[in-house]
């Protein structure tokens, strides 16, 4: 691979290289979030991850929506070679991930170091931009104060001592206060700095390492991999290992077709939502869908299966200048629905109704967008009921508006009535502009898990999008087979092309 350093540049300012894993069938929206949030560049992805070089910081990084986790790249290269040697000359091969280019490591450490610096410099700046505010308010507390004394003084000239001596106490008790703010800010900032330098002495980071393995590794070697590496480190660096609470962490996932290398950016993943007290769908699916319809402000945007509004939750926050309207027959779901938007804040942003999908008391041509998670599995049995929902949100949507859907595999061959093998996998904007993006991913082109559009294949995918049968008025325009854990799903994008006539 031609990436074996990682080459994560000089800092920030020159553009790190990063790595997110993804959902699978999720890359492509990782990817087309990458460049148009954080201004991408080397985009490119291996199933299960994206990598890209940006040179945004953590607060822009935070902000990725579609991503799991997201890592500062120290090594990808060409899998480890597992035969039927010693388990030393293994083991070799292993610590080679460290000896063998220590300068790739150093050079990440440094970039990590930077990024927790850069973000506490701006965490300082917004705290004396918040002391600065509160004391101006202060000040014109004061102010109005005395200006109401005067004209007390008018009025009630025996009172003047008692509030003159008010005003004193208060003025000394907010520039009090807003002393012992600033102290307090500035040694927690001054903490924050000294936490991610010192962090970077050589002799005083500590460390542990996470390990992923599958293939011919994972099945031989698992439970040593991450204890070879992590000697390795410590005798390479001089890195102290803490399993509890360390400073730092390596994450290492081998298998069959690349080693990666890298380090968290961020100890909580990116999918877990502060704003969303109750899980409900993946939020990185039904982030994936919402970004799928186009989302335009002043829309009217309706959810006729809303179970508890991951999908609304998601859209809204996004795209708040929009209407929204989440409908469900369940009353315990329309509860947790509207615990989730209270606990969001977005009470006042989306609207709930208790009404069935195959009759919504709404006009015909009257809604924009319809976003909406196809319920599956034991306890749905929908069956034929597909077609019916579909018709009913056929009719409210107007011409040219957007269904975005997540089918279930029989659900999907239903509409396109056409067999699971022949479903392809739609690669729109999964690929990389850059040149030499074969030549790094070569091995996983052999094995089928490398993804990348070409003429012909994007040829192809429009002949079957083309051979389907299109359901009334909605045009089938694109297609992602992605996984839900224990469960594949697909999340297909229709267009009304015309009037229904219902």
């Amino acid at each position: 691979m031609s990436e074996a350093r990682g080459e994560p540049g000089s800092g920030p300012e020159a553009g790190a290289r990063f790595f997110c894993t993804a959902g699978r069938g999720l890359e492509p929206f990782v990817m087309r979030e990458v460049r148009a949030r954080l201004a991408a560049t080397q985009v490119e992805y291996i199933s299960g991850k994206v990598f890209f070089t940006t040179c945004s910081d953590l607060n822009m990084l935070k902000k990725l929506k579609s991503a799991e986790r997201l890592f500062l790249l120290i090594k990808k290269q060409f899998p480890l070679i597992i035969s039927s040697v010693s388990k030393g000359k293994i083991f070799n091969e292993m610590q080679r991930l460290i000896n063998e280019d220590p300068g790739s490591w150093l050079n990440a450490i440094s970039i990590w170091k930077n990024l927790l610096e850069l973000d506490a410099k701006k965490e300082k700046l917004s705290q004396r931009d918040d002391n600065q505010l509160k004391r101006k308010v202060g000040e014109n507390e004061i102010i109005a104060k005395k200006l109401k004394i005067e004209q007390m003084q008018k009025i009630e000239e025996n009172r003047d001592c008692q509030l003159e001596k008010q005003i004193k106490e208060e003025t000394l008790e907010q520039r009090d206060f807003t002393t012992k703010s600033e102290k307090f800010q500035e040694e927690e900032f001054q903490n924050d700095i000294e936490k991610a330098i010192d962090t970077h002495n050589q002799n005083d980071l500590t460390f542990r390492v996470s390990c992923r393995c599958s293939g011919t590794i994972g099945k031989a070697f698992t439970a040593q991999v991450g204890k070879v590496i992590g000697i390795a480190i410590m005798k390479h660096f001089g890195w102290k290992a803490d399993l509890r609470n360390p400073q730092l962490e390596i994450f290492i996932h081998l298998n069959d077709i690349y080693s990666v290398v890298g380090i968290p950016v961020f100890r909580v993943s990116l999918a877990s939502r502060a704003y969303i007290k109750t899980a409900g769908l993946r939020s990185t699916i039904a982030w994936a869908m919402a970004s799928l319809a186009d989302i335009k402000a002043g829309a009217f945007v309706l959810d006729p299966m809303c179970g508890l509004g991951t999908i609304l939750l998601e859209a809204a926050k996004e795209w708040p200048d929009v209407y929204y309207v989440g409908a469900d027959v369940s009353d315990s779901q329309l509860l947790g629905t509207w615990d989730n938007l209270k606990a969001a804040g977005l009470e006042d942003k989306i609207e709930l109704l208790k009404i069935s999908v195959i009759e919504l008391p709404l006009p015909s041509e009257s809604v924009d967008i319809i976003i909406s998670d196809i319920p599956f599995g034991k306890k749905f049995k929908l069956g034929k009921d597909i077609k019916s929902i579909l018709q009913e949100m056929e009719r409210v949507l107007h011409v040219g508006g957007t269904i975005v859907l997540l089918l279930s595999e029989d659900h999907h061959r239903r509409l396109t009535d056409c067999k699971e093998s022949n479903i392809p996998f739609n690669s729109k904007d999964s690929h990389t502009d850059e040149p030499g993006i074969k030549k790094c991913l070569n091995p996983e082109e052999k094995t089928g898990a490398f993804k990348t559009a070409s003429t012909s294949f994007e040829a192809s995918n429009h002949k079957f999008l083309d051979r389907m049968s299109p359901f009334g008025s909605l045009v089938p325009v694109e297609c992602y087979k992605v996984s839900l854990g224990k469960t594949d799903a697909f999340i297909c994008k229709y267009k009304k092309s015309h009037s229904s006539g219902l």
